[in-house]
């Protein structure tokens, strides 16, 4: 739920900015229709003027709080099974 500060004390109600779309994939970032502005823990301000912005829930991102899809697990290629002839019994 919103907070009555959210929207500032001066700006009335009806003047408020229209919802942002934010779409939650548990495997992956947080994404959200943008321009968007960051709030960081430790008070400094990230924005980005893109239409869709990816922002980093796991932490791993060298861009955090913009996501660079290091949460995905690399999967190593499967190593092609031994020919028949070559397995000792």
């Amino acid at each position: 739920m919103p907070s009555p500060h959210e929207h500032g004390p001066s700006r009335p109600a009806s003047a408020a900015a229209p919802a942002r779309r934010v779409s939650v994939d548990p495997q992956g970032p947080v994404l959200v229709e943008g321009p968007v502005e960051i709030v960081l823990e430790d008070g400094t301000v990230a924005r980005s003027d893109r239409f869709l912005v990816a922002l980093c829930t796991c932490r791993r991102s060298r861009t955090y709080p913009w996501c660079d899809t290091s949460h995905r697990r690399r999967e190593r290629a499967q190593t092609p099974p031994e020919p028949e002839d070559r397995i000792q019994r």
